[in-house]
């Protein structure tokens, strides 16, 4: 998988909330993102526009859709942002900075 459209869906601020919307209420309709967008962070952008961020967020695999009769409902895809943190966030974020030891990461690891 390659994760250069996850990055993209990630660089911008309005797809990211999106993606906390969806984590915190998953299965969520346009009309239901809209509102919460609109009234919870302020977001002033059309449904048209989100639902463009919407495409972006599917793209990636960030965001799968089910139409329930004639409604169709966004669900949070997590297995991209899994994989995006084992392949680079992760050893990025493990390796030792500069002046610290390996020693150091399993003290702290251990809570030492």
């Amino acid at each position: 998988m390659d994760l250069e459209p996850v990055f993209k869906a990630l660089a911008d601020p309005t797809r990211r909330r999106l993606i906390e919307e969806l984590d915190a209420r998953d299965g969520q309709t346009l009309f239901e993102l809209h509102v919460r967008l609109i009234s919870w962070h302020g977001a002033e952008l059309t449904r048209q526009a989100l639902s463009k961020h919407l495409v972006v967020l599917e793209k990636a695999g960030l965001v799968r859709t089910e139409w329930k009769w004639r409604s169709k409902h966004h669900f949070l895809e997590r297995e991209p942002l899994r994989r995006l943190w084992r392949v680079w966030l992760g050893p990025l974020a493990e390796r030792p900075a500069d002046g610290e030891s390996i020693e150091d990461r399993r003290d702290e690891r251990a809570g030492r």
